[in-house]
């Protein structure tokens, strides 16, 4: 096996010249640690690796995410990318051993690290927490990818102290690896996350459970609703244990009032017939359709597309042949999803285009011999 401990970084042909200069020195090289270490590689930067355990370290130095750190690293900037209960224990200890860097983390709950080194009278001075928007449902650095942040959010949380130059450093970092940097308080992040990734771990994982125990019958029944809304139900117990312990404030307020929104319908269905009932199951259905317009869509724009769904046979080039005579046809496919029927030889690809491309993509598709299953917008 080669040894990758000092193999030199060599920028990839055609690479943008990186905002980053000096050392980066990448304190875990799970997922997010060695993700980071691939995307700024391919940049050309010097990336350094250390962690907690030893076969992880080589598995992503082999990879080829950074080498491994010596004792006269000089980083410029750390990313420490370790679990949420030993963040703060990491980051002190980073901040101390190098004065002259700037330290970020990639945690995803910003407010309790932050309070935890204030507590204990660390200098924050250096010290800028961040959070990427960004990972998959497999973990560790045999998973890591250098396009993992590519046009994902990459959360800031500066303060009054924090001095610009050092902001400007982990902007650069956010910006090298391809994500978009934006700036917000640790407790807005908090708040932030609780709503749109936290409390929807709870109620996937809630709502998967239900299928533990459900008959074969019923499984066989399962459609594309149930799994886009449980997909992220696989995701690790442990790290979700630190997460939602550490920011237990903000999720239970919300989980406290989507229980009461739970009541509210749950008393509704008793008696449908009841006055007043079926305006609580409606106004329930109509203010989810307000939140989801609310959701940005393709490259952050709060646009809508509207859907169409194509059978397709189950076999080989055939999804190849529909997004080719879709653009044929001059029809963008601005998002996709695939849904194999149980038990029959086709799936369903259910297409988002432009409002206006709908009618001339149905006809067209339809003249060339595509069965069109339904608009899903009908």
């Amino acid at each position: 096996m080669t040894d990758t401990t000092s193999a030199p970084t060599v920028r990839k042909a055609g690479a943008v010249a990186p905002r980053l200069s000096g050392t980066v020195r990448i304190v875990g090289a799970g997922l997010l640690g060695a993700s980071v270490g691939h995307a700024l590689r391919t940049k050309g930067v010097d990336v350094v690796l250390t962690d907690a355990s030893p076969a992880q370290l080589r598995l992503a130095v082999d990879y080829g995410a950074g080498r491994l750190a010596a004792e006269d690293d000089a980083p410029t900037l750390i990313v420490v990318a370790v679990p949420p209960d030993v963040t703060a224990d990491v980051i002190e200890a980073e901040l101390a051993r190098y004065p002259d860097a700037v330290v970020t983390d990639v945690a995803s709950v910003k407010l309790e690290p932050f309070r935890t080194l204030q507590s204990r009278g660390v200098d924050l001075t250096r010290y800028i927490g961040s959070h990427p928007l960004a990972g998959r449902e497999r973990g560790g650095a045999i998973s890591a990818r250098a396009d993992l942040f590519i046009g994902r959010p990459w959360v800031v949380c500066r303060d009054e102290d924090t001095k610009a130059s050092d902001l400007a450093l982990v902007e650069a970092l956010a910006l090298d690896v391809g994500a978009m940097p934006l700036e917000m308080t640790p407790e807005e992040h908090d708040r932030s996350v609780a709503l749109t990734s936290h409390v929807p771990q709870v109620v996937a994982s809630l709502l998967a459970a239900r299928l533990a125990g459900a008959e074969e019958g019923a499984l066989r029944l399962a459609g594309q609703g149930v799994r886009d809304t449980t997909r992220i139900a696989a995701s690790a117990p442990e790290l979700w244990v630190q997460i939602l312990g550490a920011n237990a404030g903000p999720v239970v307020e919300i989980l406290d009032a989507l229980a009461a929104d739970l009541g509210d319908i749950s008393d509704a269905l008793r008696e449908p017939g009841a006055p007043g009932a079926r305006r609580v199951v409606a106004e329930t259905i109509r203010q989810g359709n307000d939140g989801v317009e609310r959701l940005p869509g393709k490259h952050g724009q709060n646009r809508r597309f509207e859907s169409l769904v194509v059978m397709i046979d189950d076999t080989a080039g055939q999804l190849g042949r529909l997004f080719g005579e879709l653009g044929e046809l001059g029809v963008n496919v601005e998002d996709l999803r695939l849904e194999h029927s149980p038990g029959a030889q086709f799936g369903l690809a259910e297409i988002s285009v432009e409002p206006a491309a709908l009618h001339g993509a149905i006809t067209g598709l339809q003249e060339r011999g595509w069965r069109i299953a339904g608009n899903t917008n009908d």
